[in-house]
């Protein structure tokens, strides 16, 4: 086990209480926790309240079942689209470029997938904070995040089993693929 740096609590306002981790050690992934990222301050309780919970993986007979749902919907619109699963650690499951899709959007997928899995939340959020402008423009700042419609969480049992991001439209009709996609697994 590698030493620990820089561990322990701290009190913000509102005297809330935040576990502080900046140390590393062989443990599972803290991703798949739902702890998030070691630079970042976690509150002390099981998760946020009022975000769903990261749940197990998703596999890849479910994630090719999206993808399949997202194809036929991208077809049926005549739309070149790239498709994203990432499973419920982060980890892509499944990558798929139909013909014509140009070659920027595999990036944006992704970037939709991972968006909308690390801040539990549609990526739609982030891009209607930026249009509304004032103190929502502070997420452009943000690092690895995509502020771009498309990328939606993928949940089983209420929890959260990983996230599909679309790319290679208007953002709102990558949207309309992502959830009928989605909506294979309710």
């Amino acid at each position: 086990m590698t030493p620990r740096i820089g561990s322990g609590t701290v009190k913000t306002r509102k005297d809330t209480q935040y576990k502080v981790d900046c140390g590393f050690e062989n443990k599972p992934s803290r991703v798949a926790s739902g702890e998030g990222n070691a630079h970042m301050r976690i509150p002390m309780t099981d998760h946020a309240p009022g975000l769903p919970v990261y749940g197990p993986p998703i596999d890849l007979a479910a994630a090719k079942k999206v993808a399949s749902a997202a194809e036929t919907e991208a077809l049926r619109n005549g739309w070149a689209m790239v498709i994203c699963i990432v499973d419920s650690t982060g980890h892509v499951v499944l990558l798929e470029r139909l013909d014509q899709a140009q070659y920027g959007s595999l990036e944006l997928a992704r970037a939709k997938a991972e968006t909308a899995l690390n801040f539990k939340r549609p990526t739609k959020v982030f891009e209607d904070g930026i249009s509304e402008g004032g103190l929502n423009v502070r997420f452009l700042s943000a690092h690895n995040v995509c502020a771009l419609e498309g990328g939606i969480l993928l949940y089983r049992d209420g929890k959260i089993i990983g996230a599909i991001g679309i790319s290679g439209a208007k953002s709102t009709e990558d949207a309309q693929v992502a959830e009928a996609a989605a909506r294979v697994l309710t």
